[in-house]
């Protein structure tokens, strides 16, 4: 630091023409690589040829396996979604950054769901104003003196990176449930360089991309001094010019600057009008000079000498701040890649949420759970569908919106399927699984979705499937897909593809997944199988996973001799004649070729006669085994999807149920306590009445007292007594006796009565909802419980005459009157229960009677029969409730109603036929 400082000090105490000079040699001096170190250093890091072999062939797989699962494609996509230049290019030029161990992974995947969280609920960050500077820093590094323009650009893309930190921590400071935290501790270490971002922006103007004069006391004495002279210089120059034009010596007055001196301009004839003066230049017709008078030489010496100073001072400050972004180079390269990181973590949640993608976890083979099924398989992915098809789907779907929207297509237009989803299941203890099936039926395509699926949860990324998707991590990624032939370097086809499987063999690791498109295809057909089988086992005990294609049957068999196989086939429909696109796990694929052939014209007699040599080559029995197995298997898999389809609606339909009995439950306790809340006050309000009463009954009883004679004062008193008796009467809690005998009971209820039930309590009344004449007992509801009591444990409170007519109950050969329509339904209607949920309320709250009328007849009209409806009708003015109840009384479905109960105010429950 005391180095530093004495060279900053050396820099400004030096003569003006030297200050540039030294100011880009101590730039380039402490700046340069001490060669002599660099060349030791490079001695001790090589190593030989043979040492380098298995990294370069593990970067040269690397790569053309990239690029054959076209992972450049997914880059480019994240591209559209980075914020800031820097980003955009590290995506275009596929430098997305893959996690080098799993603990990586698993923060880049972090990153990304929280940055999934942020845009769904807050929206994207703010990056603007920051640039890539790289290109600056690193000129500055090597010595060359940085311009205004690219010194503020550094400036102000340090003060937008702070300014994104403090976004996104104001951002996570209201969210104090953590979920922003993987981001913001990308910045949380960064240093910002407050301290050069202010001294850059004291020294310079971004905005006129200039030196300001406070950056140096010296610069701004030299602008003062130079200002003062140029005023006087111009004011001299002007009466000269002035006195010229006077005297006829030039057509309008002229100043102007030739060769960085100001002088005035005079005819070749009217030049003695300028005694002394010294011609600077001529007009190109030679009829005007430009003249420096004699007074202005001194002054245009100073003006040169000063304009010299402030140059050599604007690049010494300029030199210095160069200079100290020099210095700063390793933080400023550190931000920008922090910076960097953030970026592309936003872009990895835009692309998720574009794609509608889940978060893959990775899984162990140890560690398995019997109680989750999937905990069985290494690999265990639903409804995965391959990144770029789906987003070429997308984009074909909005535009073809766009042109309909337009008007340059119509409705009908036929856009292309979506692609189908794959479901992918490999079990722990599978190492290689062989894929069979016919041509074009997806085999390769199925390879390249799970390689490129492996390579986005390496780089933090979702991909669209089902639930929650789980597959290993893999440390490398090989494929052998294509025709690797090569007439430059003499390869055939089956010598290119041989060649790329001996690289993979000798970089292969234990967490390597290999994917290898027709093993042993290009040769005879005993020798590629058997070459083929040998690569399996061998790669069998030295991978995690491979995925393997082929039409070779004996592959297909190796499971059964060897428990690290695995089988699956691509289904084909033979009634259509073309492939499904589904796999199926456990199962052998045939060709197909002749119905492939088939389906795409192929000559008929060829077809005819290659099926006459399969039938000699197959024999018939096998071939019969094996299409009834096929079919069983198809069978088998169609039940169990039906089985799992319907278990799955049901299921869905008991957790919406249980989901709304929970809720009212739930909302039980709280109308309990609003019951409660309510009759407190109630009781409050009488006791408030008592009182008055009670005061007014004594104030006229003292009146009474003052101005009656004594031979009324026991009138008086009798008349007390009385009011206070009647008021203590009209107060009372009524209690009610009842029977046990039943004989005794003359009570005889019907639908609709409001009654007193043994055992409620506090004067509450419950209703009757049904009658059981089979044992003289009925069916009463208080708020939403029901109950069975006999007619000895009920008394009368209110009788509905609207809606109890007479009816017809037998009960020990004793009957009653019975309206037509209720003997027509009989006892055996039966009503959905009672229950209220979101899907059988009408609520007319907030409604006018008119469109409360309207909304109700919909809804009535609505219901299925035998369904119970709960009109939400409210307390009020009264009128809804009114022209609520008037409707469900006259209306000729509606069986009976049940009126609001004292847990359940403001709601009738009416019964539908």
């Amino acid at each position: 630091m005391a180095t530093t400082t004495t060279t900053n000090l050396t820099l400004f105490q030096c003569t003006l023409p030297t200050r540039v000079s030294l100011a880009t040699r101590l730039l380039r001096a402490s700046h340069s690589p001490p060669r002599r170190l660099w060349t030791a250093a490079a001695s001790r890091t090589a190593v030989s040829p043979a040492s380098t072999e298995i990294p370069e062939a593990a970067e040269e797989l690397r790569l053309e396996t990239e690029s054959v699962l076209e992972w450049g494609g997914v880059c480019a996509r994240l591209a559209d979604f980075a914020a800031t230049a820097a980003g955009r290019a590290a995506c275009a030029e596929g430098r997305v950054p893959v996690g080098r161990s799993r603990e990586e992974s698993e923060r880049l995947l972090e990153q990304t769901t929280a940055a999934v969280a942020l845009l769904s609920s807050l929206g994207p960050l703010d990056f603007g104003g920051v640039g890539d500077v790289s290109a600056v820093v690193a000129a500055a590094a090597r010595g060359r003196l940085l311009a205004v323009r690219e010194i503020c650009g550094v400036g102000r893309s340090l003060r937008a990176a702070r300014g994104v930190f403090e976004q996104l921590k104001g951002l996570a400071d209201e969210m104090p449930d953590g979920r922003f935290s993987p981001l913001l501790d990308i910045l949380q270490d960064c240093d910002f360089l407050t301290e050069l971002v202010h001294m850059i922006e004291f020294c310079l103007d971004s905005n006129l991309s200039m030196v300001l004069d406070r950056a140096s006391d010296k610069l701004g004495t030299i602008r003062r001094e130079r200002k003062m002279n140029v005023d006087v210089l111009e004011s001299l120059l002007r009466d000269m010019s002035t006195k010229i034009f006077q005297a006829g010596g030039v057509d309008s007055p002229l100043v102007t600057k030739r060769r960085s001196r100001m002088c005035v301009g005079v005819k070749a004839s009217h030049r003695h009008l300028v005694p002394g003066g010294i011609v600077l230049s001529s007009s190109g017709s030679g009829v005007t000079y430009f003249m420096e008078p004699r007074d202005a030489v001194q002054l245009n010496n100073k003006e040169v000498k000063l304009a010299g100073d402030e140059i050599a001072e604007e690049l010494a400050v300029l030199g210095l701040l160069t200079s100290r972004i020099a210095d700063s180079r390793m933080k400023i390269g550190h931000l920008m890649g922090k910076i960097l990181e953030l970026d592309l973590a936003c872009a990895r949640g835009s692309y998720a949420l574009q794609i509608n993608g889940v978060r893959p976890a990775f899984t162990d083979r140890d560690n398995s759970n019997k109680l989750d099924p999937s905990s069985a398989c290494s690999v265990f992915i639903e409804g995965i569908q391959h990144p770029l098809l789906l987003e070429q789907f997308l984009g074909v779907v909005k535009e073809a919106a766009a042109k309909v929207g337009n008007g340059q297509l119509s409705e009908e237009h036929h856009v292309s399927a979506m692609p189908i989803p794959l479901d992918m299941r490999v079990k722990n203890d599978t190492r290689i699984v062989v894929i069979s099936g016919p041509n074009t039926g997806g085999k390769t395509a199925t390879m390249k979705t799970l390689g490129l699926a492996s390579l986005m949860s390496k780089a933090g990324m979702f991909f669209p499937a089902k639930g929650r998707p789980r597959l290993p991590w893999f440390d490398q990624v090989l494929a052998d897909i294509g025709d690797h032939q090569s007439l430059e370097n003499s390869l055939s086809t089956f010598s290119g593809n041989i060649s790329r499987l001996r690289k993979i063999v000798q970089v292969v690791s234990k967490d390597s997944l290999v994917l290898i498109d027709e093993i042993g295809s290009g040769t005879d057909p005993s020798e590629g199988v058997s070459l083929s089988t040998s690569i399996l086992k061998y790669l069998a005990s030295r991978l995690n996973l491979a995925i393997v294609t082929t039409h070779y049957a004996d592959l297909s068999r190796l499971k059964s001799v060897d428990d690290r196989f695995e089988n699956a086939a691509m289904e084909f429909c033979l009634e259509t004649l073309k492939p499904t696109y589904r796999i199926l796990w456990g199962s052998t694929g045939n060709s197909n070729a002749l119905s492939i052939a088939k389906s795409i014209g192929f000559d008929q007699k060829i077809l005819d006669r290659a099926q006459e040599w399969v039938e000699k080559l197959l024999p018939d029995k096998q071939k019969e085994r094996q299409g009834l197995l096929y079919d069983s298997l198809r069978d088998e898999q169609n039940l169990l999807e039906s089985e799992a389809n319907e278990a799955a609606s049901v299921l869905s339909d008991v957790e919406g149920l249980y989901n709304e009995i929970r809720s009212e439950a739930d909302d039980l306790d709280n109308r309990v306590a609003a019951l409660r809340a309510r009759e407190s006050q109630t009781v409050q309000q009488e006791l408030k009445f008592v009182k008055t009463q009670m005061d007014l009954i004594i104030k006229n009883f003292e009146v009474q007292l003052q101005n009656s004679k004594l031979e009324q004062y026991n009138l008086a008193m009798r008349k007390a007594e009385a009011a206070t008796a009647s008021l203590a009467a009209a107060h009372q809690p009524t209690e009610f006796t009842f029977s046990d005998d039943e004989e005794k009971s003359s009570y005889v209820p019907q639908i609709g009565d409001k009654v007193y039930v043994e055992g409620l309590g506090g004067g509450s009344t419950a209703t009757v909802v049904e009658i059981l004449s089979e044992d003289g007992s009925c069916v009463v509801q208080y708020g939403k419980i029901k109950a069975r009591t006999k007619n000895n444990k009920m008394k009368l409170a209110q009788r509905d005459t609207k809606e109890t007519s007479a009816s017809s109950i037998q009960r020990k050969g004793r009957t009653v009157k019975k309206s037509k329509a209720e003997a027509a339904q009989g006892a055996s209607i039966s009503f959905a229960p009672a229950v209220q949920t979101s899907k059988n309320t009408v609520d007319l709250r907030g409604m006018r009677v008119a469109e409360a009328s309207q909304e109700l007849q919909m809804a009535i009209d609505g219901c299925r029969s035998y369904q119970v409806l709960f009109v939400v009708h409210g307390m009020g003015t009264g009128a809804v409730k009114e022209c609520a109840l008037g409707i469900l009384r006259s209306h000729p479905r509606v069986a009976r109603i049940e009126d609001e109960s004292p847990l359940n105010y403001g709601c009738t429950v009416a019964y539908i036929e």
